[in-house]
């Protein structure tokens, strides 16, 4: 008579016989207090409960240590709100339109502490054609300026745009950030942020606070701008 061979129990098997077996620790209750763990603090044994104990506070830990990293960025995202809105506000304080770009560079560089900042717009009304922030822009410039769709962050590699700044060799690392009219392909301007240290403006970081300081930068450089008729709006 042929047996058919008996498959060894596998730790498996006995972990979902525990699992769909709730009852089991009810009837075996004294089994939960002999079994002995090692402990991850060291080479002496702990009882299952001293184990389960510490697996609960080191959770606990976790969820404490993400608790504190959520308080400070919400700290970190107040602050730059509260600078982002003196910006803005001393952008709405200028009384002539020449005054802008100076504004928005002074502030720009005192409130969120850029080393360097520069600011070049062209295509500008008469009035303002000889101002200084409407020269010294070349063609090449203003091509590039529209080429980018979003923020250039980088080294310096001798770019134009970097000799607008007071101190172009001490400029390491750099965000180039084009000014536009709403979704309008050509940009009108650029924007030049500089720092001495090189992961400042490092290539690989997030654009999206600099995109949204373009916008606000173009929305107020747009009265430098002539009126456009509403016609051909």
């Amino acid at each position: 008579m042929n047996h058919e061979p008996i498959s060894p129990i596998t730790e498996d098997d006995i972990a979902n016989y525990l699992a769909n077996t709730p009852d089991f620790f009810e009837r075996h209750a004294s089994l939960l207090a002999a079994v002995q763990l090692t402990s991850p603090h060291g080479q002496r044994a702990v009882s299952l409960q001293e184990r389960q104990a510490g697996m609960l506070r080191e959770k606990i830990r976790g969820l404490e240590l993400k608790a504190a990293d959520m308080i400070r960025h919400g700290q970190e995202n107040t602050a730059i709100a509260d600078k982002l809105q003196r910006w803005t506000r001393e952008l709405l304080r200028a009384r002539e339109a020449r005054e802008l770009p100076a504004v928005a560079a002074r502030e720009i560089a005192a409130q969120f502490l850029v080393p360097q900042v520069a600011i070049k717009v062209w295509g500008v009304s008469p009035e303002h054609a000889g101002e200084p922030f409407a020269q010294g822009a070349s063609d090449d410039v203003m091509a590039f300026a529209s080429s980018l769709t979003r923020p250039y962050c980088g080294t310096n590699p001798g770019l134009e745009a970097a000799r607008w700044l007071d101190d172009p060799s001490t400029a390491a690392s750099l965000a180039l950030i084009p000014l536009r009219a709403g979704a309008a392909p050509q940009a009108f301007g650029l924007l030049v942020l500089a720092s001495g240290d090189a992961q400042r403006f490092a290539s690989d970081m997030g654009t999206d606070f600099l995109e949204r300081i373009g916008e606000l930068t173009s929305a107020a450089m747009s009265r430098l701008r002539p009126l456009v008729p509403a016609s051909v709006v």
